[in-house]
This record gives C-alpha cells, structure tokens and sequence, in this order.
C-alpha cells in the first residue's frame, strides 16, 4: 500500500504544475533597469509531452528499505500434548494469514488470480476530479521457514487520463519474513524493498539534473515507508492474535 500512496502523491504534485511558462528575454546591451522593463519581450514554452522523444525523457530512480522486528506473543496448546508453542507459520500459510498479509482490511476487493498470486484493489480516490483505483498484483509465498510478499504489476484503472500516467512509471516491491519462535521471546523480522522508477516529463523538472528529482523523492518514500511498515507488522500481529484466539483450546505464554 506504501508504493500507491507514494506514486498518488508524485503525479498530484506534478499534475498541479502549469502547462505553459513564461520567461522574460533579455538583451546584452539593456543595461538599466528602466531601459529592461520598457523594452522587455516575453517568450511562450508550451509544455507539450509531444515535443519530448522517448529517447530524451529522464527516468528517476528512487528507492527506499526499510528493516523491522517485531515481538510476537506465543501461545501453548493445552489438548493434552502439552508443551507446544503455537507457530506463526501456521499462521500465515492459512487463509487468514494470507489476507492479513495483503492488508485486506485497506482494501476494495482481493481476487485470487492463482495458488499464491492476488489481485489487490484499493478503494477509488479522487484526484484532481477525476477517479482512480489503484489495482496491484502480489504473488504472496509462505514455507515453514519464511514468507515471501513480491509485487508483480501495479497500475492505476479509472479514467483515460489517469490511465495513461502507467505508461510513466514501474515499480518493484518485496516483503521477505523470517521469525524465531524457539525462544523465551519470539520475535518476527520483515526487510521491506521498494523500488520506482518515474519518466521526468512535466516542466520544469525535465529541465533539471535527475538528482534533483531523486534526492527529495528518496526523502519522500522512505519517510512514509518507516511510517507505513510499522503499522502493517501492527496489524499483522493483531490479527494473528485474532487467528489464534479463535482456534483454541489455547492459553497465552506471553504478551
């Protein structure tokens, strides 16, 4: 979810900028000021995407990583075999885990495309008037060791305008999962990658280095990919307590 909110406020910020801008035209021998405003002419840019080849568009990169550990409460089968620590993989192998993975609860609907690829549709946003749905296809692969989130497409669905912006950007985004449950404390640990890469078409930024573009962008997406993941292992972790509070016979071993 972190990627769509990332690409939504990139293309606000440039959709918001004018078409055309004007700059004055200056001559070597207006030497006063006075001479300048009175004899001053203004030259016209237009800003049409048309005059740009695909062979001279820029493409910034950014990128943003973000590394977390989350304590995880474990729980104690009381059926008689005693002494069995409840394992998350269990968890997130079940369809509940699956869905809390792909953070079904921010989502519009989830279709299963196959044994381990979703469809994910966001609710429809409204941007500069016109509505767009965000739609990501994530290939979600659990073991009895790991789990693994990879994002295989992410696209904007609504009007043609908007449509079209998908032709400017690609995007790569991996969740890799580990745990620990052999241990008085178990713990989960999750290293977030997400990768964009944006054609600089709009002016002025064409017309600038594309460091320019990329450092507050870098800025830009790792400071709300180290708000987003937190709240997602959050919620993970509310409910997998869920999961395992409606799967009993069981008592918590710990908070």
């Amino acid at each position: 979810m972190e990627l769509l909110t990332v690409v939504m406020i990139v293309f606000k910020f440039e959709a918001s900028l004018p078409s055309s801008i004007v700059f004055p035209e200056t001559y070597p021998h207006q030497a006063s000021c006075k001479r300048f405003r009175s004899r001053r002419r203004l030259r016209v840019f237009s800003c049409s995407n048309d005059n740009f080849t695909e062979s001279k568009v820029k493409k910034a990169k950014l990128s943003a990583r973000k590394q977390e550990r989350v304590k995880i409460p474990s729980y104690t089968i009381t059926d008689g075999e005693g002494g069995k620590l409840y394992p998350i993989q269990e968890f997130l192998s079940h369809p509940s885990g699956i869905e809390a993975l792909l953070n079904k609860h921010a989502l519009q609907s989830v279709e299963q495309l196959d044994a381990t690829t979703y469809r994910c549709t966001l609710p429809p946003l409204n941007l500069l008037n016109f509505e767009v749905s965000p739609v990501i296809d994530l290939r979600v692969t659990p073991t009895d060791k790991d789990c693994r989130v990879e994002m295989l497409s992410c696209k904007f669905e609504g009007s043609e305008i908007m449509e079209r912006q998908n032709e400017h950007f690609s995007a790569e985004m991996s969740n890799y999962i580990t745990w620990c449950t052999k241990t008085s404390e178990p713990y989960l640990d999750v290293d977030v990658n997400l990768d964009l890469t944006l054609e600089i078409y709009t002016r002025p930024f064409n017309m600038l280095p594309t460091s320019a573009v990329e450092a507050p962008g870098n800025l830009m997406m790792q400071a709300l990919v180290d708000r987003l993941v937190p709240l997602l292992l959050q919620q993970l972790i509310q409910d997998y307590t869920k999961w395992v509070t409606q799967n009993p016979p069981i008592i918590p071993q710990n908070s």
